[in-house]
């Protein structure tokens, strides 16, 4: 069962104008292969079929925290493509006839305003849509955990590219937090097989590199420390994580890993103007008063 809160994991700075060609690379970091739906569903799928949950409960904990915190990171990086795209893209008209989308032509992610209406779609950089293909869930707990190392490392080098695709504050602003965060997540798999097999996973740590310090955006979130921080994202559940997540951290800032409870502060999520030409949500300025007036609520206009 999933808590729902209304704010993303960080806050989110607005850009400009629409930058859709950031928006586009950063669609791969939503629905590419290693993209969050497929560190999302991996973990998740992984959580819902794990066996011996009792025997075996500091593992199934680990997966399943780090599932709801995937959740939050889809979310996350899909209100980033939608403010990429945030604005008018062509001459601002309101009139059809006028071709007011016709800049989208000449734009490789097409898809983003004919699919999803100048907003974020379940599909890759190419268009190409998530698929379940995606998930891996052996059954097998040594191989799920080593498919989740290498996951966040493919994940890992995928954001280290995106990163230097654009100068876009906003687009660096998501990337900056997810190095550190699925470091956090690298790490903790690493931790995990160590604890089963014996093997030293840190010696694997440089591949990729784990090291933050040279993307300033991410380096900032280390200075914070939330390299340090696996969060429970729980009320009251999910007490034994400190049992892998424990002792110094392997990257970063020296410190001693933390098990915070609850989730991270967070930031507020965008409330998104109307876009007449993609006819989203489909309301004029009459109809949003006339609808706030029959649910008797203040739209705020």
């Amino acid at each position: 069962m999933f808590k729902r809160i209304d704010r993303l994991q960080i806050d989110l700075p607005r850009v400009r104008e629409p930058d859709p060609e950031s928006a586009g690379a950063v669609q791969e970091l939503l629905g590419g292969r290693f993209g969050e739906m497929s560190t999302l569903n991996n973990y998740m799928f992984q959580s819902f079929n794990f066996r011996s949950k009792k025997k075996l409960r500091p593992f199934y904990e680990l997966i399943a925290s780090i599932t709801a915190e995937e959740l939050g990171h889809v979310e996350l990086v899909a209100n980033t493509i939608n403010l990429c795209l945030d604005g008018p893209i062509g001459n601002g008209s309101k009139n059809p006839d006028d071709a007011p989308l016709r800049d989208a032509l000449g734009l490789g992610n097409k898809f983003n305003f004919v699919l999803g209406g100048q907003n974020a779609v379940p599909a890759d950089s190419t268009g190409k849509p998530w698929s379940g293909d995606n998930v891996f869930s052996s059954g097998n707990l040594v191989d799920d955990l080593l498919h989740n190392f290498y996951l966040e490392c493919g994940a890992r080098t995928h954001k280290m590219r995106v990163y230097q695709m654009t100068t876009n504050e906003t687009a660096r602003e998501l990337t900056g937090y997810l190095l550190v965060r699925g470091s956090v997540h690298a790490v903790a798999y690493a931790k995990a097989l160590e604890e089963i097999t014996g093997v030293d996973m840190t010696k694997m740590l440089p591949v990729p590199d784990l090291d933050n310090s040279k993307f300033d955006y991410a380096k900032k979130y280390e200075d914070e420390g939330s390299h340090l921080k696996l969060y429970r994202f729980s009320d009251d559940d999910y007490g034994l994580l400190n049992r892998i997540w424990t002792g110094p951290t392997p990257i970063g800032p020296p410190g001693e890993l933390e098990v915070v409870d609850g989730t991270p502060e967070g930031g507020e999520i965008p409330d998104l103007a109307h876009v007449p030409e993609e006819f989203a949500p489909g309301f004029d300025e009459e109809q949003f008063l006339e609808l706030s007036k029959r649910l008797k609520y203040e739209a705020g206009m």
